[in-house]
């Protein structure tokens, strides 16, 4: 089952993250139309401002294989509980994404809820509105 890949890749991402600030770790698998798999971490800065969320991590290696599109998200946050992208991220996100996006949300142990990308970010502003 993809899930399956994907939960191990980003679990991967996630044991990786650079975090010696917040100890915050996020990791980030992306599924792509032509089902390639792309990871992300999260990626800390002493100048805070430079840090880079997992997701956009994800993003940059996506865009870089020559993709720009996404039909699966899956995130492992940094606790127990339900770890959401950021506003900046789905910002992000919605760029790449359609509204029938599915997002599953994870900790280390397994799926916490699964969405599509509408509940995520409703009426939100892309490349449609331009």
């Amino acid at each position: 089952m993809m899930f399956d890949k994907m939960f191990k890749m980003a679990i991967k991402a996630h044991k990786n993250a650079y975090v010696p600030y917040s100890g915050f770790k996020v990791g980030v698998c992306l599924r792509s139309e032509n089902d390639n798999l792309y990871i992300g971490s999260n990626v800390e800065n002493a100048a805070y401002p430079q840090s880079q969320c997992a997701e956009a991590s994800a993003i940059g290696s996506l865009i870089s294989s020559g993709e720009k599109k996404i039909k699966e998200i899956l995130v492992i946050g940094g606790g127990k509980d339900l770890c959401t992208p950021c506003g900046g991220c789905r910002q992000r996100l919605n760029e790449f994404s359609s509204q029938d996006t599915i997002i599953y949300l994870c900790n280390s142990d397994g799926l916490l809820k699964t969405l599509k990308f509408t509940e995520l970010l409703p009426l939100s502003f892309g490349p449609e509105n331009l």
